[in-house]
């Protein structure tokens, strides 16, 4: 004869597995709460109900000692190390990131430290005739940027390259920026995203490392 469960037992395993499946809810919804936290990619956005290319936004000055604006600025020289150095095999995406028009380091930069820019050894082979689809280098950030002045910051990267045949090498850099903002910048309406602030690179030097990364790193 068929063992019978009595409903309290049958009420019991139910509580049980209940229980088991909220602390495994709660378990993954901790991980997900710690990964997102802290917010280190602040986004400035422009809401309008009629956006037109012609627009130029004019920026006011914001206080040099406001603790916001000194986040804002750690950001941002984080992520134009990153798009002036990380290469991908992809030449839309590189084409987006590196190109003299609209793209996000010449948007990001004074002309002189765009021209510098662009005379690097990687840079002419990513934007010439002949691109090294196999080359992929990524950049680490050792730690958050360091103040130095109002408007300069040094920040330490570990540079690594791959190439196609699965050969790769770790170089460590000491990267010194400095970053202006205008009293009267102005941002096109096209840049809203890419520079929302006017924010512009106008000393960008290598303090420790092997050169600049974009010479050396491979």
């Amino acid at each position: 004869m068929q063992a019978r469960i009595e409903p309290p037992v049958l009420l019991s395993r139910l509580l049980i597995f209940v229980f088991a499946a909220s602390v495994i809810a709660l378990v993954a919804l901790f991980f997900t709460l710690r990964n997102m936290f802290p917010l280190n990619h602040p986004q400035v956005f422009f809401l309008t109900t009629k956006p037109e290319n012609t627009t130029a936004i004019q920026l006011n000055e914001l206080p040099p000692d406001d603790a916001n604006l000194d986040y804002y600025k750690q950001s941002f020289v984080m992520e134009y190390v990153r798009a002036r150095n990380e290469i991908e095999p992809n030449i839309a995406i590189m084409n987006e990131k590196w190109g003299n028009v609209n793209g996000v380091v010449s948007a990001w930069s004074s002309p002189a430290v765009y021209k510098n820019f662009s005379k690097t050894k990687l840079f002419k082979i990513q934007t010439g005739n002949r691109p090294n689809l196999g080359l992929s280098c990524a950049v680490e950030f050792v730690e958050r940027p360091l103040k130095l002045t109002t408007d300069q910051y040094t920040i330490k990267i570990r540079y690594i390259c791959a190439d196609s045949n699965g050969q790769s090498s770790k170089k460590d850099y000491t990267i010194r920026v400095k970053v202006a903002l205008d009293k009267d910048a102005k941002t096109e309406w096209q840049d809203r995203l890419n520079n929302p602030l006017g924010m512009r690179v106008s000393e960008y030097a290598i303090d420790s490392g092997f050169g600049d990364p974009l010479d050396t790193g491979i």
